[in-house]
């Protein structure tokens, strides 16, 4: 079969944003009839692989309609007006509840939106639902969510990665054209590699983090999930913006992030850090790496092998960083403002301590109390300030790095996805996977990480581009190239053969589905 023929065979769901933003534009399907075609696709699929926590047909539907109005009264122009989206639970969305997938916030509905969602919003885009995560974000690979786990379209017996693995999976089976993910250590680059998707991690300050539920402040970023790089770079055009809410926020001037989305990468100087290819790395995960820089090597690239250090240090400074932060982030959850409180309490200290014990997951109070030693007295400059110390030399030695190079290749993480409860029995296993992607967050680069190919189990392998800071178009422009080079990725077998193929056969139809899959959710 030709290209030509694949791509007019395909699905709605297979289509990329960008493809659906233009059939929209062009008439040949409706907003409505776009937004009923993702639905189906959960009705179909969501029951086994459960990346949705919360979905609101009515407010999706009652919105396509409006953005409809908007394409034909050339009010919404943007390349991807009417096209839906599904958006991570920890991220605000007004009137739609927000609960981190925690039991804790099971009831939170935000009077507000994350800033990133109202620029969604701006450009036309339609919100799903909600998708699974991890905890708080904490955890690699989506199973200490209190809705259950989520898993991995390319084979149900495997984890899809996270915390985003909700985002990551929605997008890969088809349930969703794009998503927006967040990212404190590899959330969205891991699951992305997972799931065989493209995931992109901004520079920290470029996305606002108003209305993003904090883990770790000083590390998470919002960033773009989709099927190709031009999706991704044109998702984070649309969502990047400087905010007065945010006071770690960037006003840019660089944000045409399209622009770079160009098929030439001579001259382009490409490091690999020799330390990333060592003990600890899948052979096959390795192969994919040392082939993806052969293809930017035959593309006029100049590649090579450095040393880039400090990689051993990346993890302890990390896992104190962040859950010092998190324990601080996560006091405001007491039960007494907002969310779950316990059932029965003697006295106010009694109440505090009965509805975290029993809201939180064990994941999540692991961090909790990893957090809360460290900055204890005693222990604060042990601990903490030398995890920060460690965070700048960290920085300093990606920024020698970057006077040679402009971009880094690395692997997305040691291996393909893990078999579903391997993980969760061994916290420090779980930790050491996200080896790869946390110094990209302790220095606030940006990464993408773009599937390169399939194991030999059938599972995806992701490679892992980074750049320096605020230069997210070399990383685009480099993984564009790569990208035409291996040309359009494979879709799970579960996403072809889980609806039905035309949308406008199926608009208003199957509602029953729909509807019992709402409340599905809604009982959990």
């Amino acid at each position: 079969m030709s290209n030509q023929e694949r791509d007019d065979d395909m699905q709605i769901t297979e289509r990329t944003a960008l493809e659906l933003g233009r059939m929209i534009k062009n008439k040949e399907i409706s907003v409505r009839e776009a937004v009923d075609a993702s639905y189906q696709r959960i009705a179909a699929l969501d029951g086994e692989l459960n990346s949705y926590v919360t979905l609101d047909l009515e407010a999706a539907y009652a919105r396509a309609d409006q953005v409809q109005a908007g394409i034909e009264d050339g009010s919404m122009t943007g390349p991807l007006a009417g096209v839906p989206a599904a958006v991570k639970d920890n991220i605000c969305t007004e009137g739609l509840l927000t609960t981190c997938s925690s039991k804790i916030l099971y009831n939170f509905v935000p009077t507000y939106s994350a800033e990133a969602v109202l620029n969604m919003e701006k450009a036309g885009a339609v919100i799903l639902g909600k998708t699974n995560m991890d905890e708080f974000a904490m955890g690699s690979t989506t199973e200490t969510s209190a809705f259950g786990p989520t898993k991995n379209p390319w084979n149900t017996g495997h984890v899809p990665g996270g915390s985003s693995g909700g985002s990551c999976v929605a997008v890969a089976a088809g349930e969703a054209p794009y998503a927006l993910g967040s990212d404190t250590g590899g959330s969205i680059r891991q699951p992305g590699s997972f799931c065989g998707v493209v995931g992109l991690k901004p520079t920290y300050g470029t996305v606002s983090r108003y209305g993003l539920i904090a883990y770790g402040s000083s590390l998470d970023q919002i960033g773009p999930i989709a099927k190709d790089v031009s999706d991704c770079a044109a998702i984070l055009e649309m969502i990047a913006s400087h905010d007065k809410k945010d006071s770690t926020s960037v006003a840019r001037t660089d944000c045409d992030f399209t622009s770079a989305l160009v098929d030439d990468v001579k001259g382009l100087r490409v490091g690999i850090p020799s330390d990333y290819l060592g003990e600890g790395l899948d052979d096959e995960v390795r192969q994919a790496v040392l082939d993806t820089a052969d293809v930017l090597r035959q593309k006029g690239a100049i590649v090579e092998e450095f040393d880039l250090s400090l990689v051993e240090y990346a993890i302890p400074a990390y896992y104190v960083i962040a859950s010092a932060e998190a324990s601080s982030n996560l006091s405001r959850f007491d039960g007494v403002k907002y969310g779950y409180r316990a059932a029965e309490y003697e006295g106010l200290h009694n109440m505090y301590k009965k509805s975290r014990s029993e809201g939180f997951g064990e994941e999540v109070k692991r961090r909790i109390m990893l957090g809360s030693f460290v900055l204890s007295s005693g222990y604060y400059d042990a601990y903490y300030l030398k995890a920060l110390r460690t965070k700048a030399l960290i920085k300093q030695s990606f920024d020698r790095a970057f006077e040679k190079y402009d971009i880094i290749l690395a692997p997305a993480s040691p291996t393909t996805a893990p078999e579903l409860g391997k993980s969760l029995s061994d916290p420090l296993k779980m930790y050491l996977g996200d080896i790869y992607t946390i110094s990209v967050n302790l220095a606030g680069l940006p990464g993408i990480s773009v599937p390169c190919r399939l194991d030999s189990k059938g599972l995806p392998i992701g490679v892992q581009m980074i750049g320096d800071c605020f230069n997210e178009k070399a990383i685009l422009r480099a993984a564009y190239a790569f990208e035409q080079a291996r040309g359009r990725f494979l879709v799970p077998e579960i996403a072809k053969n889980g609806a039905s193929e035309k949308a406008d056969q199926k608009t208003g139809k199957d509602t029953d589905a729909l509807q019992k899959i709402t409340a599905d959710k809604e009982g959990k």
